[in-house]
């Protein structure tokens, strides 16, 4: 089969060809159906190889980590899935067993550092493994083929909220920064749990425009002059977090997700907001990604993403890259062939 990989360090991915992986005992081998672009897909090729080792990778690796299919195989013992089941592949990878895990902070989990689609074959293949069944959650009557960013930039952006739904009373204020892929399901998460007016910030007009399609109650160029009880920064530069941290009232929050890194170059004493709260994290727990996945099954949530084939990768990652996009990208799978043109 055909695969989008990483092959060395410090080089860029490539379509190449490999074997279709078999299933060993506890694993499961999924058909693709459709794969999620995220932007730290294009980080890939930076990552110094004495990091990326440090954290576990293992060159080559097939790219892609916002993975839907269907079951296609079963290893041995396996027990709890249906061949033929439609299975989205929770993003971020999880040992099941150490305390994190224990407590459902699985996201923290030490294995996390490597995974599917970074430092392990992800899912821009006609298949991929996954190594035991708690790393799939079934879809029900959702589209395989479009359900993968709901894994990850879905997850993630729902983390945040889930995180501030606490300081965030009725009638309360929440601004968002960033109104792409992750931001606008931050929006759509904050209508559905909160009464809170939301207010979405982005430079590109087409972002802010369809902030508002699904939500948002204002959609700004640039961060407003107010006093929000909760701002979620899904950029992460200098600008954003400064102006963000000044946006959040006494009591408020700071979430801080996105990772252009900015860095926030004054003494905390006054920058930081006074009583409130300044979290960051990466990636989401399974927990979010089921709950991620029940909202959408609901018809809460919008999971806009535009469709390219596999011979499109590099028409789809260069419209990622520009900021093209409104929703989120994924390339499908053909149905029946094992390989690619």
């Amino acid at each position: 089969m055909h695969a989008y990989r990483m092959t060395g360090w410090g080089s860029p991915p490539e379509v190449t060809t490999v074997p279709v992986p078999e299933p060993g005992p506890g694993q499961i081998l999924i058909r693709v159906a459709g794969c999620g672009l995220c932007r730290s897909d294009l980080t890939m090729p930076a990552v110094p190889q004495a990091a990326g080792e440090k954290m576990g990778w293992q060159m080559p690796f097939t790219l892609g980590h916002e993975t839907a299919g269907r079951v296609a195989a079963l290893g041995e013992g396996v027990e709890g899935v249906t061949p033929g089941e439609a299975v989205a592949l929770v993003s971020t990878s999880s040992c099941g067993s150490c305390d994190f895990c224990l407590r459902g902070q699985d996201n923290n989990c030490p294995a996390g550092l490597s995974g599917r689609g970074f430092g392990r074959d992800g899912g821009l293949a006609a298949y991929v493994l996954a190594p035991a069944p708690r790393d799939l959650l079934p879809l029900g009557d959702l589209d395989p083929r479009t359900a993968g960013p709901l894994t990850d930039a879905g997850a993630t952006a729902y983390h945040a909220v889930r995180r501030a739904l606490p300081r965030i009373p009725p009638g309360g204020t929440v601004v968002v920064i960033g109104a792409g892929g992750l931001g606008a399901f931050a929006v759509q998460f904050l209508r559905a749990l909160t009464a809170a007016t939301v207010i979405a910030v982005d430079p590109l007009q087409a972002r802010r425009d369809y902030a508002i399609s699904v939500g948002a109650h204002a959609a700004e160029e640039s961060i407003p002059r107010l006093r929000a009880h909760v701002v979620l920064d899904f950029v992460g530069s200098g600008d954003t977090i400064t102006s963000g941290l000044r946006t959040v009232r006494p009591g408020g929050a700071f979430g801080l997700i996105g990772s252009a890194g900015g860095t926030l170059a004054k003494p905390w004493f006054g920058a930081l907001p006074r009583d409130g709260e300044v979290f960051t994290f990466q990636g989401s727990s399974i927990t979010d990604v089921r709950e991620v996945l029940a909202l959408a099954r609901a018809g809460l949530i919008r999971n806009e993403v535009q469709e390219f084939g596999f011979d499109e990768m590099a028409t789809a990652y260069e419209r990622l890259a520009t900021g093209a996009l409104t929703g989120r990208a994924v390339i499908t799978m053909p149905d029946t062939a094992l390989t690619f043109p």
